[in-house]
């Protein structure tokens, strides 16, 4: 029997690297969006920095790793590497900070381990965690949703305030930021507060600045849909990170109520579901079976839960995510679905 045959240049793959990742630019685009509005134009301008220098880094590691330039840095996974990663910094800090992670993002933990499909630990949660452990105060430069005071930036004012550190007249630092609601919460319980007195204006309040954290999730939660129905990934991961969560932190929180934060709580702040969708699902630091993407998913929500409640740090998707990357190998080996028509040993043949 003759099969048909094509002659170069063959098509491109249905789920090339290029395909995937554009997919993943358009789902991260409602969350980016909403950010924006919510939090100010320090989101975007984090997101166009961190893309820039990640370009250029990714570049001069192929030039002196003499691969090929072009084909790399137009496949997109640098642009999304540096979205995600300028996703998870504050929205007031300087320009160091997305310029700095990107470069060790890319450099360190993206091109040192051989590049695309080499790189162990997840490349943005690597670069995310070392600006954390180095720069905790620079970090912590939130400002808040929507700022009713009237005292938000546009977009000319966050740049100057972003690049040279300079704040429109009578305009204060103090007056801009704000705590994140993991630190508002961590920082009621250790003034003596209890839980619910702690939580009681993230969510009752009338005002879009009260529910800022609910509209960021909901936003994010639309482009994992996206990738969701695009087979872009696979349902087991986010699943699995929200039920760890959601575990997790009913377990603790039917433990004792007034200081463990309800399940509810836990899904909605911080980044349970940007991190269940967009960190969690990267196709190369993630497992690869199915059992094994639920254990993965699963082990990444409990250790979130646990890094939040007993932990020095407000959240803990980021350490989660790396923790259980070191388990892919182990998770992978044990998982390995059954080959068809393999029998087991011990059996009669």
């Amino acid at each position: 029997m003759r099969f048909p045959t094509h002659t170069a240049p063959l098509p491109e793959a249905e789920n090339s690297v290029r395909r995937v990742m554009t997919l993943v630019l358009l789902a991260l685009l409602p969350g980016t969006m909403v950010a924006t509005w919510l939090l100010g134009w320090g989101v975007l301008i984090n997101v166009l920095l961190a893309i820039v220098t990640g370009l250029l880094a990714e570049a001069a590691m192929l030039k002196i790793r003499t691969r090929p330039v072009r084909p790399a840095i137009t496949d997109g996974s640098v642009i999304v590497l540096a979205w995600i990663f300028a996703l998870c910094l504050p929205n007031l800090g300087p320009w160091w900070l997305p310029v700095f992670g990107a470069i060790f993002a890319v450099v360190v933990a993206k091109q040192l381990y051989g590049g695309l499909g080499f790189n162990l630990f997840n490349p943005a949660m690597v670069g995310y965690v070392v600006l954390l452990i180095s720069f905790p105060e620079p970090m912590t430069r939130w400002g808040p949703a929507i700022d009713v005071s009237g005292a938000a930036l546009n977009f000319t004012q966050s740049l100057a305030w972003s690049l040279n550190g300079i704040l429109p007249s009578g305009v204060g630092y103090d007056g801009l930021s704000v705590a994140t609601p993991l630190d508002h919460v961590r920082e009621q319980l250790t003034a003596g507060a209890t839980i619910h007195n702690a939580t009681a204006s993230l969510f009752n309040g009338s005002t879009l600045l009260q529910s800022w954290n609910l509209w960021l999730s909901v936003a994010f939660f639309v482009g994992g849909l996206f990738m969701l129905w695009r087979g872009v990934i696979r349902w087991q991961i986010p699943i699995a990170v929200i039920t760890g969560v959601l575990v997790m932190s009913g377990f603790l929180w039917l433990l004792d109520s007034t200081k463990h934060a309800s399940p509810v709580f836990h899904l909605l702040t911080g980044a349970t579901i940007f991190g269940a969708f967009f960190v969690a699902t990267d196709p190369v630091t993630a497992s690869t079976t199915p059992r094994g993407r639920l254990i993965f998913g699963f082990g990444i929500g409990v250790i979130t839960v646990l890094i939040r409640s007993f932990g020095s740090y407000p959240d803990g998707v980021a350490f989660a995510v790396l923790l259980m990357n070191l388990c892919v190998p182990l998770i992978d080996y044990y998982t390995q679905p059954k080959v068809f028509g393999h029998k087991q040993a011990g059996k009669a043949r």
